[in-house]
C-alpha cells in the first residue's frame, strides 16, 4: 500500500507540477515543490547516489528476511511502512533518470516551518516507523506481541520469588541442601543427630 501510494502520487506530481516552482496549498505550512534529488532522504549526501541504491536494497533484503519472525500487530506495521518507504525511494533510484541505479528521487513536500528539506511520502512513512519504533522499544513490545517485564515488575516478581521458597533456602535450592551438608561431613553423627548440637541453632 505504500508503494502504491507512493508512486502513484510520484507519477501525479511528474505529470501535472511544474519543476522547482512552489505551489502553495495552506500557506507557507505546506506547499508543494517537484523537485529531483540524487541523495537520501530529505536531499542529503546528493552525491552518493550509487551508495544509497546498494544500501536500500540491503535494508529492503533484511526486513524481508527479518519478517518471518514478527508475531505481533504493531511490529509488522512499523517494518511494513519502513518496508514500504524504502522500497519506493528505492525504485525511483532504480529506474528514474539519469540511469539505473542511479537514478533521482522525486521529492514535493516542502514544509517551510518545521524544515527546509523537500521529502515525499516515502520519506514521510519511514520516519514514522522510526517513532513507532522507539515507543514500541521504550514500552517493552517483544516481537511476539508480549510485553517485556519493567524493572519494578521485575523486582516485585523476584520479592515473591523469595518469600514463597521456604526460610533460610534459596528458590533454586534443594529442600534438604542443609542436611545434605551436614550429613555429607565425615565427622558428622551416624545416627542423624544434629552434628552441632542442640544448643548450636
Amino acid at each position: 500500500m505504500v508503494v502504491a501510494l507512493d508512486q502513484g502520487v510520484k507519477a501525479l506530481v511528474v505529470a501535472n507540477l511544474p519543476y522547482g516552482t512552489v505551489v502553495p496549498v495552506l500557506g507557507n505550512a505546506l506547499q508543494l515543490l517537484y523537485v529531483r534529488n540524487p541523495g537520501a532522504a530529505f536531499s542529503f549526501a546528493v552525491n552518493m547516489t550509487w551508495v544509497f541504491s546498494i544500501v536500500s536494497t540491503a535494508v529492503v533484503v533484511a526486513i524481508i528476511v527479518f519478517a518471518r519472525r514478527i508475531r505481533s500487530m504493531w511490529w509488522a506495521l512499523v517494518l511494513g511502512m519502513l518496508l514500504g518507504g524504502a522500497l519506493g525511494n528505492l525504485l525511483d533510484r532504480l529506474f528514474r533518470e539519469p540511469g539505473f541505479g542511479r537514478g533521482h528521487v522525486v521529492d514535493f513536500i516542502s514544509t517551510p516551518w518545521m524544515m527546509p528539506a523537500i521529502y515525499n511520502i516515502a520519506d514521510s512513512f519511514i520516519c514514522v516507523s522510526m517513532v513507532i519504533f522507539v515507543l514500541l522499544v521504550i514500552f517493552g513490545v517483544n516481537l511476539d506481541g508480549s510485553r517485556a517485564l519493567t524493572a519494578k515488575q521485575q523486582r516485585a516478581a523476584d520479592a515473591a520469588a523469595t518469600t514463597s521458597a521456604p526460610e533460610g533456602v534459596t528458590p533454586d535450592a534443594p529442600r534438604d541442601a542443609t542436611a545434605a551438608t551436614v550429613t555429607d561431613d565425615p565427622r558428622a553423627p551416624r545416627d542423624g543427630r544434629d552434628a552441632l548440637g542442640h544448643d548450636a541453632t
